[in-house]
């Protein structure tokens, strides 16, 4: 891989100078699902799948960036002194808006760079490409200038960048597991502090398996950001009559005690989501680290049924993937994981199922839903780093 993306690179570019690479994984999430801006808990983990980034700096203050998986578009450049969303920059306003993001901390570039990108994390699929690219483009800025900027502070810039330059009012789950992965282990991350702790993830007997609907969604331009000023408004209500913060310091009991305060019922089932995912994920990461995987797959379900339902962030296709999922024995647990409107199921599959379990899934979809899914096995992988 390193020598196919060197070889782009110069092919791009031109040989000669600092050229350096680097990685940034994408994340699943195991469970705790639209918690992050709510004041909760996540627990996501770093994939081997991810993107990669090959650069060097400039003479003059000019950007190219060139990405292998769009190669019918070229290079697009851009400039140090010009950094502003334009629609007709398509993929490379996350890596712009990540250097915007820098300025405005008051780190200063002395010169541009080119860039080639190469991401094997499906477009669209929830798997958070677009974190991953910002996180990487982080890595590189710190690597490259030399910046003194720790992995949480580039996670932090990312998430800036994507609310303020790209527009989607994120919250930081998807750009801390990109930034801190560690290999086996998941990240039991409280979003309201950032305080954080790595849990092994020992499943011996069984694999973690994404299914790719094929649906894509666009968190931009989804009901995303919808969800989130719900979220807003019931917690404005609650305020009048609790105090908290965020919807996260709510347990299930206080939540049943203080709803009829949210007026809205669609607000109120928003809420009613955060306050139990959250408790959900707490409960779910104790038993995985007490060794009970059964009992932290029935809280995946359960985490399912509260984002269809409550959240309504799930989509006809992903519903049927995951029904398709619980029929077939040795599937401990599968969700909806990601944004939602779209994206992917992640599951828990007893090793000796997994076969069955990609034959009945992809057979089923394709009759229910006339497309073809795509089903990977995956490994937990690292954080953010320079490779080379």
């Amino acid at each position: 891989m390193k020598e196919k993306l060197y070889s782009a690179f110069i092919g791009k570019y031109g040989d000669g100078g600092d050229i350096r690479m680097y990685f940034a994984p994408g994340r699943v999430n195991l469970i705790g699902e639209h918690t992050d801006y709510n004041g909760g808990h996540v627990f996501p983990c770093a994939l081997t799948l991810g993107t990669y980034g090959v650069a060097r700096k400039r003479q003059d203050s000019k950007l190219r960036f060139y990405s292998m998986n769009f190669e019918s578009i070229g290079i697009v450049e851009s400039d140090l002194n010009d950094l502003v969303p334009d629609k007709k920059a398509g993929w490379t306003n996350y890596p712009k808006g990540v250097l915007w993001a820098f300025k405005e901390r008051g780190y200063q570039m002395d010169c541009g760079m080119d860039v080639l990108i190469y991401g094997d994390i499906p477009n669209g699929s929830g798997l958070s490409s677009s974190a991953s690219l910002e996180v990487l483009t982080g890595v590189m800025l710190k690597d490259l200038y030399g910046f003194e900027v720790s992995l949480p502070d580039i996670a932090l810039i990312g998430q800036y960048s994507e609310n303020n330059f790209n527009g989607c009012n994120c919250g930081i789950m998807d750009q801390f597991a990109s930034a801190m992965g560690k290999k086996d282990h998941a990240i039991f991350l409280d979003t309201n502090t950032l305080e954080y702790e790595y849990a092994p993830v020992k499943l011996e007997d069984a694999k973690i398996v994404i299914t790719n609907s094929k649906v894509k969604h666009s968190l931009v331009d989804s009901a995303y950001n919808d969800r989130r000023n719900e979220c807003e408004r019931a917690l404005k209500e609650l305020k009048e009559v609790t105090d908290i913060q965020a919807l996260g310091d709510l347990t299930e009991e206080e939540f049943e005690k203080y709803k009829e305060a949210i007026k809205d019922d669609v607000c109120r089932r928003r809420a009613k989501h955060a306050v139990y995912e959250n408790q959900r994920t707490i409960h779910a990461e104790a038993a995985l680290k007490a060794g009970n995987v059964e009992q932290f797959g029935k809280y995946m379900n359960e985490s399912h049924i509260s984002l269809r339902d409550d959240y309504e962030v799930s989509c006809e296709e992903i519903d049927v993937l995951v029904e398709l999922a619980w029929k077939i024995p040795g599937v401990i647990g599968s969700r909806i994981t990601g944004g939602g409107f779209g994206g992917c199921t992640v599951s828990i599959v007893k090793n000796e199922a997994v076969d069955t379990f990609i034959e009945e899934v992809q057979k089923g979809y394709q009759e229910k839903c006339h497309k073809k899914a795509e089903i990977y096995v995956v490994d937990i992988g690292d954080g953010a780093h320079r490779l080379s």
